[in-house]
């Protein structure tokens, strides 16, 4: 089945969804960086949910990293990507990932990013894997305080970037 199927709807998370975020994010402990309230309240507005009737079935986000020097070359990386056991292999995390690209290319970003332990998923959606020296901007930011790891370049995530197609130019 697809996400279409299960009338799935992807749409920009509210403050309302944040304890439902939380659950989600936790729920998939073992493969993402868990993220406080706090946080997810800081930046609920690069939050997506998936949500079939009233639940919350899915949910990513975002974070822009800027290039030093050369803001056009800032990448965007896709974070948090959870989607409920029963709704996996349903196009639920494709909706999100798909609805993440459109947005952020409004913004000029060139290229989408992801440190991920599901490569296959991202690889289905066109991305590639590409060496971690390629985000280091990311590892010098994020990574280095991970304590799960003994260092970033030990970490089995994967990482992978796509490029992002450009947004359609407005009408002035």
């Amino acid at each position: 089945m697809k996400a279409e199927s299960l009338d799935v709807v992807v749409r920009r998370a509210s403050l309302a969804d944040v304890e439902k975020i939380y659950a989600l994010i936790h729920l998939h402990a073992e493969f993402l960086m868990l993220r406080s309230v706090g946080n997810i309240v800081e930046n609920i507005d690069r939050f997506y949910v998936a949500c079939m009737k009233d639940e919350i079935v899915g949910c990513a986000s975002y974070q822009i990293h800027p290039e030093l020097g050369k803001p056009e070359s800032a990448m965007t990386e896709i974070q948090s990507v959870a989607v409920r056991a029963p709704y996996r292999r349903c196009g639920v995390g494709q909706a999100l990932i798909e609805r993440i690209m459109r947005e952020v290319a409004v913004t000029g970003v060139h290229e989408v990013f992801v440190l991920t332990f599901a490569p296959k998923f991202f690889s289905s959606l066109g991305f590639k894997v590409i060496p971690k020296t390629q985000v280091i901007h990311k590892i010098y930011t994020g990574c280095i305080n991970c304590t799960r790891h003994k260092d970033p370049f030990t970490c089995p995530e994967i990482a992978m970037s796509r490029a992002c197609p450009q947004a359609p130019k407005e009408n002035a």
